[in-house]
């Protein structure tokens, strides 16, 4: 979490220091109507500027894995530039209407105007007489990219519905990156903070087409097709096996990864479930039914369908050097735990931490934990299952008494985010270097 509040509040000023830069003016302003020219400017900049850099982690590049810590982490921070983005541009929009809409109720006078002197620049000339057709596009743009953002952070909308609806924020940012190269004021194109705006619209112009053209990560899908299916009815959990021949680079285990088993709903994101083999080239998915599509896939799904799968992504890699690791696995974020497992069974040198695996859950099947209980006695690792209605939650008190050596322990979190983030505020309460030795997924792709 310390990467993505560093990256997002470092976008923002950075953007803030090179528009201050370009406009020191703004603290000597002596009219309303001057000081609300140069913030139109600065919140188009803010809003422009974040929705530029989420559109470049759309595409989902793999090099700021290592320091945002997974794949994850960078939808966080994709999230939160995309709220940032529709902030900056209610301010930029109300910056530009409001004073009109003052005017117009005899609040404010209108400031008397002189002719405009015509631009020496043949450029700039060109940019001034598109202002009108700037100017409408991008109110539009901003309205449909303000119903596109609510509607993506509305929860209760079907993935599929989602998929199709997020995509057309890109029309609506290329269209706005007309309006930006129109609007903004001249003068900062010879700045650094025009230089900075710029490669940072060329970039994202790039990402953009290429989700239109539905390209993204395409060098990193593979072809495969489902090789085994089994279901298990206690826990409402489909376990799903599928052979990827040719392509497949390997995944470390705690790794995802994105499958497509139906074009119309595009693809989903699923903790791989199984250590990487070069013999058999077979990855499993454990998917829990929790919406539409996942409910669905129990009848769509069948023997020698073909799928395709894209990644590996994510750094929950189980890599440090604690000497023991304990790991919390809630409802379905036990997955990549099973991998790891999996793996450490299959090792011939095991690393040397002992493991302390808790899993929690509120559903019960026999089978399933028959099948946890079996993998971590072939991995070695101490589990703990807990029952919510038989045992009562899991808090971090119980941990420490189960864990005398937790002080010199490793945290490796999955499960919903609210029971890791109270796990992590607990543990920090007691002296654990949460920033160095707690891990935790966050699984929200939107």
């Amino acid at each position: 979490m310390k990467a993505i509040k560093l990256s997002l509040w470092g976008i923002l000023a950075l953007l803030t220091v090179l528009w201050l830069a370009a406009e020191p003016s703004v603290f000597l302003a002596s009219s309303f109507f001057g000081l609300r020219a140069q913030l139109v400017q600065y919140s188009g900049i803010i809003a422009i500027g974040c929705m530029g850099v989420a559109m470049i982690l759309a595409l989902r590049p793999r090099w700021p894995e290592p320091w945002f810590g997974g794949l994850d982490k960078m939808y966080r921070l994709h999230k939160w530039l995309g709220i940032a983005a529709l902030v900056g541009a209610i301010i930029h929009w109300l910056w530009a209407q409001g004073p009109k809409w003052a005017v117009g109720w005899g609040w404010l006078a209108r400031p008397q105007r002189g002719p405009r002197a015509i631009p020496d620049s043949s450029l700039e000339q060109s940019l001034r007489s598109l202002r009108g057709t700037a100017e409408w596009l991008g109110e539009w743009a901003f309205y449909a990219v303000v119903l596109l953002i609510a509607l993506a952070l509305f929860k209760r909308l079907p993935y599929r519905l989602f998929f199709k609806t997020h995509r057309l924020l890109a029309i609506a940012y290329l269209v706005l990156v007309f309006h930006t190269v129109v609007l903004t004021d001249f003068d900062y194109w010879s700045s650094p903070i025009g230089w900075v705006m710029a490669l940072l619209l060329a970039a994202s112009v790039w990402a953009a087409a290429v989700v239109l053209l539905g390209r993204v990560a395409a060098d990193r899908r593979v072809p495969g097709a489902i090789s085994a299916l089994h279901y298990f009815p206690g826990v409402h959990t489909l376990e799903v096996a599928i052979d990827v021949p040719q392509g497949w680079p390997g995944h470390k285990a705690g790794q995802f990864a994105f499958a497509t088993s139906d074009r119309a709903e595009g693809a989903h994101p699923y903790t791989i479930a199984s250590a990487w083999n070069d013999a058999d080239h077979r990855i499993t998915f454990v998917v829990k039914e929790l919406g539409d599509h996942t409910r669905r896939l129990r009848e769509r799904l069948t023997v020698g369908q073909a799928v395709t799968v894209e990644g590996p992504y994510g750094c929950f890699t189980f890599d440090d050097s604690c000497p023991h690791q304990i790991w919390v696995g809630g409802g379905i974020g036990v997955t990549p735990f099973i991998a790891r497992m999996k793996f450490l069974a299959a090792s011939p040198e095991r690393p040397p931490q002992t493991v302390d695996f808790f899993h929690t859950t509120s559903e019960y099947d026999e089978e399933a934990i028959a099948k946890l209980t079996a993998d971590a006695a072939a991995a070695g690792v101490r589990l703990h299952v807990l029952v919510d209605k038989r045992d009562g939650r899991l808090d971090g008190g119980r941990i420490r008494a189960l864990v005398p050596g937790w002080r010199d322990a490793s945290v490796w979190f999955c499960g919903p985010t609210g029971f890791g983030q109270a796990l992590r505020h607990d543990f920090a309460a007691h002296g654990l270097p949460v920033e160095q030795r707690f891990h935790q997924e966050l699984f929200a792709m939107r």
